[in-house]
């Protein structure tokens, strides 16, 4: 294992995969120095690591910055709770109070949600701020804290957002594998999306070795196929749409069910993949199925009408005009497509995950 694996997106985002924080967890700043720096954390595992973090940045800033740097240390909501509008308000509130400005930086720690509400919050605050992201679920590192995607939920998940990158993701192995079992199965759905959609041979690895597979490894290929994937197309104009395989349905069920998005997307590619067959010839439907299985993920959607997950899609926030949006199949792994899909072909996916 090396020491330290960098992976940029251009020259707008660094990220850093690491046995341990990175030292500096912040990205040097010789110019415009910062004074402040406000830590976002959430309960549990998470406030733990933002603990350690705003010491390293404290540490860190006695010998990288200029000037002392206060940090501040800002608890919110756990999961989906964190990413509303309510709380976005509180924040600013929190900012203003703290007097943030456009040198300081605001550090998201925890999941999914706290990358994704960290970043939202540094895009808006001021027009700008620099972010930095600290995920602490497999789910967070591998998918909500890289892209630039920001944003928060209204009516529809992540219907209020911005494109915007942090200036650097700090990714701890040591974090990763201390997660429960119930997490890192969690995370597991998007390491295998980021497998189906560009890298055939991560697949390989979790058919063969499940959950005990290397994280370093699992971690670093997916990262890189995201990390790549932004890097050729920011603000989702064509080939980021790939990185949408099993999320479309997978949206749906998690709004109307409430399961956690890693599950949501496993059972959203059961269905892609049951579309992708009817549209594509795609040759491994079942084969998907049982990798999905076998990682412990659900392969069938908890009780719900049929007609609400088809609503759900229906006002998916990538629809162009038509009542369905397009959606991402594949013809092989490696090689997804996007195409329109008809009510037919939706509830001929949904059926197979039992609706």
């Amino acid at each position: 294992m090396e020491a330290v694996e960098s992976i940029l997106i251009g020259d707008q985002c660094e990220i850093l995969v690491s046995k341990d924080l990175p030292a500096p967890l912040l990205p040097p700043r010789p110019k415009n120095p910062r004074s402040r720096v406000v830590v976002l954390t959430q309960p549990g595992a998470a406030a733990r690591v933002s603990a350690a973090a705003a010491a390293r940045i404290a540490e860190d800033a006695s010998t990288t910055d200029a000037d002392p740097v206060a940090v501040h240390t800002v608890e919110i909501p756990d999961r989906d709770d964190a990413k509303t509008l309510g709380v976005v308000e509180d924040l600013y509130r929190e900012l203003d109070r703290h007097r943030v400005d456009r040198y300081d930086t605001i550090v998201g720690v925890g999941g999914g949600a706290a990358t994704d509400l960290a970043g939202f919050v540094a895009a808006t605050w001021l027009r700008g701020v620099e972010a930095v992201y600290v995920p602490t679920t497999l789910l967070g590192a591998v998918d909500a804290a890289i892209g630039g995607k920001t944003g928060v939920n209204r009516e529809g998940k992540n219907q209020v957002g911005a494109f915007r990158h942090p200036r650097r993701v700090a990714i701890s192995i040591n974090v990763l594998s201390s997660l429960p079992r119930i997490l890192l199965v969690e995370g597991m759905g998007e390491v295998l999306k980021a497998g189906l959609i560009a890298d055939p041979g991560l697949v390989e690895i979790l058919e063969s070795d499940g959950l005990a597979a290397s994280l370093w490894e699992v971690v670093v290929r997916a990262v890189r196929v995201k990390a790549e994937v932004t890097a050729a197309d920011f603000r989702e104009a064509g080939r980021r749409l790939i990185l949408n395989y099993g999320h479309t349905v997978g949206h749906a069920v998690e709004t109307a069910t409430g399961i956690p998005h890693g599950h949501a997307v496993a059972v959203g590619m059961v269905a892609a993949g049951a579309i992708s067959e009817r549209k594509t010839g795609f040759p491994h439907r079942q084969r998907q199925r049982e990798i999905i299985a076998s990682l412990g993920l659900p392969v069938d959607c908890p009780s719900v009408p049929r007609p609400v997950i088809v609503d759900l899609v229906g006002k998916d926030k990538k629809r162009r005009g038509g009542s369905l949006p397009k959606m991402v199949l594949l013809e092989e792994f490696g090689k997804p497509v996007v195409v329109d899909i008809t009510l037919d072909d939706l509830e001929a996916g949904l059926a197979a995950v039992g609706l």
